[in-house]
């Protein structure tokens, strides 16, 4: 007997990191109701990383307007539907006028907490919380690893992938500084060596690299800055040895692609916006985030903040997390053939036991809670209203 369409209205971030660190709820849902349909409302930059999530019906982009307009021309698109299930990462009380069976909408915790765990308390979820996923299909990777294809006769060797951008000038460590970490972890006798160099970022970020191009040996490099969307750039992170990147929505989609990732931390908190994974680190300079605020309580100024952070430092800890990871698949190798997971049949029930205690109404907003607004940003990223990266 076939099930009736569980639909669900998710509301995401705008930005790209936030988007991503969140996604792996999207996965539980999925995961958790088989019959799950899911419409995403995300902001511009962030909406191409949902173009493959199964069971997908649609994809809003909304576009900050003036006031609350954009809410309201939300409402106005999604208000015709009874929803099974209305998730609202943006804390808006949008679900509140909307005909729905459930909701769960996101309150800004006075904890400080990881954005991966924040996201997973909106769904009450107890223990692990889920990582973030993005969903690809084999023709975007088949892409990418065309992309990554050596010309005849050149070895491939190991991959150094690196985000030297970001979306302000006060997180961007030096960009001679990546070019000196990428001749040491891809020069004799680095663990690297003989690899290659992947260059990654978006549109504007072209005029970066050229010197980075050219710390790469025999121009053994792989640029991809501006030439490839978000969902390419992870398919092709996924065949990358390690990531090296400045605290941006790029390394976060490392680390959810599963490889070492190193991120590069000075005027922005690691303790929520680090990279989530067994495999990565975040790494900061002399100065404590908080020595940061003290100098720019706004975090606005245009200001190099990041020179402080000696390239030392990250190339010892880019040795020591690939130290790890090679010493753990050496004491536990990974299967060839690892057990293909349960899937549910159409004789499941309609809900998983474990997202019973999911799909309860959260308590109504506090009474100063602002309805159809935005929650402001926390101070630990007071940059993140600002272009999503």
């Amino acid at each position: 007997m076939t099930q009736r369409a569980f639909p669900i209205l998710f509301i995401t971030a705008t930005r790209i990191g936030d988007a991503v660190l969140s996604s792996g709820l999207i996965r539980f849902l999925a995961d958790q109701i088989p019959n799950a349909r899911f419409t995403i409302v995300s902001g511009p930059l962030a909406a191409p990383l949902f173009a493959h999530v199964p069971g997908l019906d649609r994809v809003i982009v909304m576009e900050k307007g003036k006031g609350k307009g954009h809410w309201f021309k939300l409402w106005n698109q999604v208000r015709h539907k009874k929803w099974g299930l209305v998730v609202d990462l943006r804390g808006s009380g949008t679900a509140l006028f909307l005909r729905r069976e459930k909701r769960a909408i996101w309150k800004k915790s006075p904890d400080i907490l990881h954005k991966v765990i924040d996201a997973a308390r909106v769904l009450k979820l107890e223990g692990d919380p889920p990582a973030p996923h993005l969903y690809i299909t084999p023709e975007v990777q088949a892409l990418a690893d065309q992309l990554l294809a050596t010309r005849r006769g050149e070895p491939e060797g190991p991959i150094l992938a690196v985000g030297p951008a970001s979306n302000w000038v006060g997180k961007i460590w030096p960009i001679e500084r990546f070019a000196q970490t990428a001749q040491q972890l891809l020069g004799p006798g680095g663990p690297l060596e003989g690899g290659r160099l992947m260059i990654l970022g978006g549109p504007g970020d072209e005029r970066m690299v050229e010197e980075l191009r050219m710390a790469s040996a025999r121009g053994r490099y792989i640029d991809l800055t501006g030439k490839v969307d978000l969902l390419t750039a992870y398919a092709a992170l996924k065949r990358a040895d390690l990531f090296i990147g400045n605290d941006s929505g790029l390394m976060h989609i490392a680390a959810a692609a599963g490889i070492p990732t190193i991120g590069l931390f000075g005027p922005s908190d690691e303790r929520r916006y680090g990279p989530w994974g067994a495999w990565t680190k975040a790494v900061r300079g002399p100065r404590s985030f908080e020595q940061f605020l003290a100098v720019d309580p706004d975090l606005s100024q245009a200001i190099r903040h990041m020179s402080d952070l000696p390239v030392t430092t990250v190339v010892k800890a880019a040795k020591a997390l690939l130290a790890e990871v090679k010493a753990a698949k050496e004491a536990a190798p990974i299967e060839e053939s690892a057990e293909a997971p349960i899937e549910a049949t159409p004789e499941d029930a309609g809900l998983e036991p474990d997202l019973q205690p999911v799909l309860e109404d959260v308590a109504e907003p506090e009474v100063d809670t602002p309805v159809l607004e935005d929650a402001a940003p926390s101070s630990a990223h007071a940059d993140e209203g600002r272009d999503p990266g």
